[in-house]
């Protein structure tokens, strides 16, 4: 994978020279939010996220940002973000952002049987009809229903980092709710999805033994003993080996307050050399793409589960958690389970 084969794209914090005036009030949940964490460095539009959203969630706010991050009045219409969705305006505003330095239209849906994509766009909840399902409403429409919480802000985040993959769980959620309708019970296919977009990550990696043993739970030989092989979020390094970035909007809510038992689900992207001496942008546009092109491999099969991605204790990712540079931090065998290891060695 040379570097020249990948398109150009935006660094995280490029759509930040101006910033809009968004109206509204958050909660105090919102100043929570360390916006330095590494399980939010790959985030797209990261600086404009974490400006507007501190800006909306201090006490005293003022309902305007400063003179320097205003913005351009052709590149949002007023009318459209003067309104109590306020996580729905910071959203859209920032994947119109995002559109318009890259010179691009906005992302689509990965429309099913005979329908046409659709704009995604970012949507107040009450939008969604009522006994429509959520999925549904934004595969024949495009529209992310989006309330204003902690959820759907990280919900969104993700759908402005991975927006193609994101379409591409929509997609078999739609095939499936063709077939099934919607119940109770959704099942295998749909469970994967569910597991993934809520509690995903995805491990990169230029050393297959690393991906290999982690699936077969053998944490010593995959967060342990190569750990100088990966990657610090914070001083990247063009000759690490392996990363990790948090797909899941509900982990990256649960890591508000970090636990040592959070445990992802994680799947496996195998890459060359050459893919960590890409700046950030540019590994999560082509991770976009491969990660989309493996959840369309994984939910075409009929054998499909949720056990198909692998448990990865999330604060055990070296460079995550100051705690784990001691090795003894992985010794914890309620959190480090043999798991499979252990099964296939009997």
């Amino acid at each position: 994978m040379p570097a020249n084969d990948l398109p150009t794209t935006l660094d995280s914090d490029t759509c930040t020279d101006h910033s809009p005036v968004i109206e509204g009030k958050l909660g105090n949940s919102f100043a929570e939010i360390d916006w330095q964490a590494p399980w939010l460095s790959h985030i797209v539009q990261l600086h404009y996220l974490s400006n507007s959203i501190e800006h909306l969630s201090r006490p005293s706010q003022q309902n305007s940002l400063s003179e320097s991050d205003s913005l351009d009045e052709q590149h949002v219409n007023a009318s459209d973000i003067n309104t109590p969705d306020t996580i729905a305006n910071v959203l859209k505003t920032a994947m119109q952002q995002q559109a318009n330095h890259l010179d691009q239209p906005l992302p689509q849906t990965k429309p099913t049987h005979n329908q046409t994509p659709q704009t995604l766009q970012f949507v107040s909840q009450n939008a969604l009809p009522e006994g429509e399902a959520y999925e549904h409403f934004i595969g024949t429409t495009g529209n992310i229903p989006t309330r204003d919480n902690l959820h759907d802000l990280f919900n969104g985040s993700i759908w402005l980092t991975f927006p193609k993959t994101k379409a591409m769980l929509n997609y078999y959620h739609m095939l499936e709710i063709a077939k099934q309708g919607i119940s109770e019970r959704r099942g295998r296919v749909r469970d994967t999805i569910t597991v993934f977009d809520e509690n995903g990550a995805v491990l990169v990696t230029a050393d297959p033994n690393i991906g290999e043993e982690l699936v077969d739970f053998n944490w010593q030989a995959s967060l342990v003993t190569p750990r100088d092989k990966w990657d610090d979020p914070t001083q990247p390094d063009d000759s690490a080996q392996a990363a990790v970035y948090i797909f899941g909007h509900a982990l990256l809510e649960q890591l508000l307050r970090p636990r040592k038992p959070l445990c992802a689900h994680s799947i496996v992207i195998h890459v060359t050399q050459s893919f960590f001496t890409l700046p950030l942008a540019e590994r999560i546009r082509f991770l976009d793409d491969k990660v989309a092109e493996y959840m369309d491999t994984l939910l075409s099969k009929d054998d499909v589960t949720p056990r198909q991605l692998a448990p990865l204790p999330i604060l055990g990712v070296p460079h995550f958690w100051a705690e784990n540079a001691a090795p003894d931090f992985y010794e914890d065998s309620y959190v480090f389970r043999s798991g499979r290891r252990q099964k296939n060695e009997k």
